[in-house]
């Protein structure tokens, strides 16, 4: 005799095996490493930042910001980085944008733009090779992080 739902019913390991790849597929899509990045405005300019001849991206640009840890707020955890790279008190504004990108062999990032049009203090250059005023109409014109050059596209036409 057969009991349904017993250890050996196709039943069962069909459920076992769904409820492996959903979890696999909840750890995953949890992985997803979120990106912050700050539009710092002072007049018609925005800062800029170049990375470092050494590590990764050397020598691209970016926008002020970085990876948000575990458990997080976005806006808290853009607020962190700029203290720690450019020694302001920034105000976070609105969400401007957000994308996922995928560099090549990597796992995908959600990239999340915010504006900051308040901040304390003036932007020291902490960690990186240099930094820039730049107005957004020029902005296409420096080699940027390949995650964000639609959107300084974008920000270049607004």
């Amino acid at each position: 005799m057969v009991m349904a739902g017993g250890g050996s019913s196709p039943t069962l390991r069909g459920f076992w095996k769904w409820s492996i790849r959903r979890s696999l597929y909840i750890r995953f899509k949890h992985s997803q490493m979120n990106v912050v990045a700050a539009i710092i405005a002072r007049g018609e300019s925005v800062l800029i930042c170049q990375r470092k001849p050494e590590g990764p991206h050397a020598g691209k640009w970016e926008f002020p910001g970085g990876k948000v840890e575990a458990d997080e707020e976005l806006r808290a955890a853009l607020a962190r980085e700029l203290d720690e790279e450019l020694a302001i008190k920034a105000v976070i504004g609105a969400e401007i944008e957000r994308y996922e990108y995928t560099y090549p062999g990597r796992r995908p990032i959600q990239l999340i733009f915010f504006e900051v049009t308040e901040f304390e203090g003036e932007p020291a250059n902490l960690i990186f090779a240099q930094i820039r005023w730049e107005t957004a109409k020029n902005l296409p014109n420096y080699d940027f992080l390949d995650g964000d050059i639609e959107f300084v596209k974008k920000l270049a036409v607004s």
